[in-house]
């Protein structure tokens, strides 16, 4: 009778385990969900970040041009 009692907490303390496990999985999976979007958003901001840099390095005068900034002697 004491292997079945013995085999019946090990079977309760594995359930119990089995529920912590699917708990811990749970909230994994929605701070991988939040990263995840997280992760997008900046990617879509460095995006735009760049667009705008990429538009302002547009608009500088070239090099050599009549209307240099250079000092002159």
């Amino acid at each position: 009778m004491t292997q079945l009692h013995d085999l019946v907490e090990r079977v309760d303390r594995l359930v119990l385990r089995h529920e912590e496990l699917k708990r811990t999985s749970q909230l994994m999976e929605q701070q991988l969900q939040a990263l995840a979007a997280e992760r997008d958003s900046l990617k879509s901001r460095l995006a735009a970040a760049r667009a705008r840099i990429d538009a302002l390095l547009a608009r500088l005068p070239a090099e050599g041009s009549a209307g240099s900034t250079e000092a002159r002697p």
